[in-house]
């Protein structure tokens, strides 16, 4: 597991999250709510918004590519391990600009 951090560089005042070495038995649930609460505690009184999309988006990726190299690019078996339809996945894929064979 990895927990996030903000990043540093405070010109550009992103919000993305890099990610540093956690307790690997550490529930996913517990890393994540570690994670929200770093990165909560450190946005210095920045405006925080679209927090939902951007937890998703930093879960939903690496899930998709993981599940992916673990099926060998099987889209059919990648959507039945993530419990949703092959064109669900095809299109969550695409958000992402994710390719099913890298």
């Amino acid at each position: 597991m990895r927990i996030a951090a903000l990043d540093d560089d405070r010109e550009t005042q992103s919000t993305r999250l890099q990610f540093t070495a956690a307790d690997r038995h550490a529930p996913l649930r517990q890393c994540v709510e570690e994670a929200l609460g770093f990165y909560l505690d450190n946005m210095a009184g920045h405006e925080i918004t679209n927090l939902r999309e951007l937890v998703l988006e930093e879960v939903e990726r690496p899930m998709f590519e993981t599940v992916l190299r673990f099926t060998n690019g099987n889209l059919s078996q990648a959507a039945k391990m993530l419990g949703m339809t092959r064109a669900t996945l095809r299109k969550r894929l695409a958000l992402y600009g994710i390719d099913r064979l890298a």
